[in-house]
């Protein structure tokens, strides 16, 4: 049987959990969208390596900061299961992209990472944050 201590301090360290990975994660996400809408050169140049065309850099770099809007934004619950729906898709498909192509694991690891960080800011995430 669990104290009301011992929640309390589960509780805590949950959502200090949740506070770290959400901001690395929307960090990483506004950086990148960043990155990605002003089509800074170096990006053009990994999307076109990775086969894309540039023109999806606007619609990625658009809806990655729309999504850590939407993430840090108390409410809207179903439209943060979206926006974290959209960043594991986003992270995973670049990882696989990536490894498709055999790229270094220097070029892997920062997919990998944000991939990482939607699972933990996800399943951290508070009960009012929740469908």
């Amino acid at each position: 049987m669990t104290t009301g201590t011992e929640l309390k301090s589960t509780t805590k360290k949950n959502k200090i959990i949740y506070w770290i990975a959400t901001i690395w994660l929307a960090l990483g996400m506004l950086s990148t969208g960043i990155v990605q809408l002003i089509k800074m050169e170096e990006e053009v140049e990994a999307f076109n390596h990775l086969g894309y065309p540039s023109y999806l850099l606007t619609l990625l770099g658009i809806w990655k900061i729309l999504g850590v809007v939407t993430i840090l934004l108390p409410k809207f619950p179903l439209l943060k299961e979206w926006a974290y729906a959209g960043f594991f898709f986003v992270a995973s498909g670049a990882t696989v992209s990536h490894i498709a192509l055999g790229d270094p694991i220097a070029e892997i690891l920062p997919s990998v990472l944000l991939v990482a960080l939607t699972i933990i800011s996800w399943y951290y995430r508070h009960s009012d944050r929740r469908i």
